[in-house]
Formats: C-alpha cells, sequence, structure tokens
C-alpha cells in the first residue's frame, strides 16, 4: 500500500484560507502543502521571514507544478505567536489579503528532551509560551475576530499529543502544555458552537522531521531509541498520512466532528503510554553527551 497517496477530491478546499502557525517547515509545511493542492489560500508563519519567503515561493512553485492554477496562494506572515499583538496583526494581514479567514490551525511547537531537574525555569516557560500560549493567542484572537463579525462555518484545529493524556517523562514541559490545548479544544467545541465555530485536534505519533528530531535525537541517538519499534505496526507515519486527516478534518466533509481528538500513531500509545519514558535507560553520563551534542548543534 502507498502511505503517500493523496485522500480527497482535487478541489475539496477551494476558496477556503488556512492559517497554519509554524507553516514553514516540517508538518506544517507537509500539511500547508495538501492544503495547496487542494484549492485553499494559505498564510504560513512563524519568527523568520526570509525563511517563510522563501518556503512560499517553493510551496507555490511545487503545488503549481502539480495540479496547475487550480492550486491555492501563499502568503508569509512574520509572527511570534507568544505576542499577542503579533497575533492580531498577523489576522488582520490575512484578512486584508483574502478577505476572510476560515481554518486557524495551531502547529507551532517546541520540546526538549530532558530530565525535568536538568531544566532551567526560562527553559520550562519557552515552551509552555510557545506550545500553549502561543495557541491561546492565536485561538482568542481569530476567534474574537469571526464572533464580533458573526462569521459562521469556521474550525480550529490543533496539533496535541497522546502525550498530552497519558503524560511522559523527560519532556513534561511539552506535555503539560500539550494537555492544555486539548482541554482549550474540548471546552471551546461546546461553547463556540453557538458561532458556528468547530474545535478539533490530531495526536500524531512519530512523524519524523529533519530538522526537530535532528534536535531532539541528535548524532546516533535516532538509531539507538528506534520509535518505530513501540508501533504496533512497526513503522514511523508518512506525512501525506497526517496531512490527509489534517485536510479532512478542515473541510466541509468533517462539518459534524466537533470536540474530537484524533490519534494517528499505529497503536503506539496504547502500546505503551508516554513516547519517550524509554528513555529511562539512558545513564547520566550520556545525558551530560546528549546536552552537549544539543548545544553543538545550536551554535552551528
Amino acid at each position: 500500500m502507498d502511505f503517500k497517496q493523496k485522500m480527497l477530491r482535487d478541489d475539496a478546499l477551494k476558496g477556503k484560507t488556512i492559517v497554519v502557525t509554524g507553516g514553514g517547515s516540517g508538518l506544517g509545511k507537509s500539511m500547508s502543502t495538501y492544503f495547496l493542492e487542494l484549492g485553499a489560500n494559505v498564510v504560513i508563519t512563524s519568527r523568520d521571514i526570509e525563511k517563510l519567503k522563501n518556503t512560499a515561493a517553493q510551496l507555490e512553485e511545487e503545488t503549481r507544478g502539480s495540479v496547475g492554477d487550480s492550486a491555492g496562494k501563499v502568503l508569509p506572515v512574520q509572527c511570534d505567536v507568544r505576542n499577542y499583538e503579533e497575533v492580531e496583526a498577523m489576522v488582520q494581514a490575512s484578512v486584508e489579503e483574502f478577505g476572510t479567514v476560515d481554518v486557524l490551525l495551531n502547529n507551532a511547537a517546541g520540546n526538549f528532551i530532558s530530565p525535568t531537574e536538568r531544566l532551567s525555569a526560562n527553559a520550562f516557560d519557552t515552551i509552555i509560551d510557545i506550545v500553549l500560549k502561543g495557541s491561546k493567542n492565536c485561538t482568542l484572537a481569530f476567534g474574537k475576530h469571526w464572533i464580533d463579525k458573526k462569521e459562521k462555518n469556521k474550525s480550529i484545529l490543533n496539533i496535541v499529543t497522546t502525550y498530552a493524556w497519558t503524560g511522559s517523562a523527560y519532556v513534561v514541559p511539552s506535555a503539560t502544555a500539550k494537555a492544555g490545548v486539548l482541554a482549550m479544544t474540548r471546552s471551546l467545541a461546546v461553547e463556540w458552537a453557538k458561532y458556528g465555530i468547530r474545535s478539533n485536534a490530531i495526536a500524531p505519533g512519530p512523524f519524523p522531521t529533519k530538522g526537530a528530531w535532528d534536535r531532539l535525537l541528535p548524532g546516533d541517538l535516532k538509531e539507538k531509541f528506534d520509535l518505530a519499534k513501540k508501533v504496533p505496526l512497526k513503522r514511523v507515519g508518512e506525512h501525506q498520512e497526517l496531512a490527509n486527516l489534517a485536510a479532512y478534518l478542515v473541510s466541509d466533509f468533517s462539518a459534524y466532528v466537533n470536540g474530537e481528538v484524533i490519534t494517528i500513531d499505529g497503536g503506539e500509545w496504547l502500546k505503551g503510554a508516554g513516547q519517550f519514558n524509554l528513555l529511562e535507560a539512558i545513564p547520566e553520563e550520556m545525558w551530560d553527551q546528549l546536552e552537549a551534542m544539543i548545544k553543538s548543534k545550536k551554535r552551528n
């Protein structure tokens, strides 16, 4: 079976505008690509505007090459989701360019793999601020805009993790933040349904991305801690599989899906809760080595 096969019909998102935070790389970029191929306009945001501009040009070239003029347009907008004023400016820029926004995809994230006692308070805050505060900022800004303008048929999709409900050792800031995003997802699904706003989440298992996984597991650690071995299906996910699910959840085909978190992990969390619990086997001296490798990568 070809797990990279595309699922929805070509015009499934025609006429929609979708904002993807952290859309310049990794899973955000993969989902944005498919949204464009399905006819949506996409706003991609992050703090690095030059990277965003390069990604936007690449996405437009690739999608027009694959589906022609039916592909949507890309708008890169610099935005630090931790700053509410920047988020409000991003909302305004998106509306000015496309007239309206139909979907918010809260994808921007950060993570540290570390024993919690080794983290500084600032390191812990960094993850909370990006994941939980950033998702809250974007959700509140777009929600207020949609409600004020009395716009209906809007959708919020949050990217969480399976350890949002199980917890996981060695990624405590991320688990804490993602649990908050999951609670916000389910709460607003009820509260904002009367305004025509749906709220759902996806909890992906292992979907390796070059940048994030190199930072989390540098060097040969990816081989030592092969997460595919923890998945009953004995493989990691393909980006297109996640993009297929995301496209469905932001499309009108899922109009009756509200307040759900859909797990796409090959059965991993059922086999053993907590993606990183296996790191219990790392000896103290290896944590020193891991920290040195991560710091070296940051300097480079």
